[in-house]
């Protein structure tokens, strides 16, 4: 029972992901768990659109639909668990969205400085080193398999970007350093497992 529950709610996972998510599998575009996926690409374009060209990046719907899409980050997992609808197209688009969602949020608040841009600089540039990393491990075939220091590094990320969006706090800085320092670890681990993935073929 405990266990049952542990997994249902992500906190107990196997070494792999399962097969349907696996490299070869078919998209499987049309799946609940998806279709939290595109509700979030939703939000986070609605957040650009509108907190960019406000006067200060601090308009509560935007700041909301930011919000909303980063708490939405662990419902297609829990849905994907409930439902044993998981698919490759989610595998992918899961981290992707992710990262579209900490780019749009750097792009916001560097623009109008709730920041300082020497971090968020780093952080995006993280992303999109991360964008080329996953980019080789698919042409090369290889699963990338998110280890708990991303997982655990997502959300004060999102919280140091999110923060500022609704006042000038110290908080925001502190989360964005600690959530950068995470993904910047993570980062280390999945360029090394998959040195040793293709070291191993």
């Amino acid at each position: 029972m405990a266990g049952g529950l542990g997994r249902l709610l992500g906190l107990r996972r196997s070494d792999r992901e399962p097969e349907p998510t696996r490299a070869g599998q078919p998209l499987r575009p049309l799946t609940v768990p998806n279709l939290v996926g595109y509700v979030r690409l939703g939000l986070i374009a609605a957040f650009t659109a509108i907190a960019l060209p406000s006067n200060d990046g601090r308009v509560a719907v935007a700041t909301v639909f930011f919000g909303v899409a980063a708490g939405l980050d662990y419902l297609d997992g829990f849905l994907a668990r409930l439902t044993g609808q998981y698919s490759r197209l989610g595998a992918l688009m899961d981290p992707f969205v992710d990262r579209v969602l900490v780019v749009c949020g750097v792009v916001v608040c560097w623009h109008f400085e709730l920041l300082p841009r020497w971090a968020l600089a780093v952080l995006a540039a993280r992303e999109l080193f991360m964008l080329g990393v996953v980019g080789v491990a698919l042409r090369k075939g290889l699963d990338i398999e998110i280890n708990w220091t991303g997982r655990v590094a997502v959300w004060p990320t999102m919280s140091g970007i999110g923060l500022p969006l609704i006042a000038e706090n110290w908080p925001a800085e502190v989360c964005l350093y600690v959530g950068l320092a995470g993904a910047i670890a993570a980062s280390a681990l999945y360029v090394r497992d998959g040195v040793r993935a293709l070291r191993s073929r």
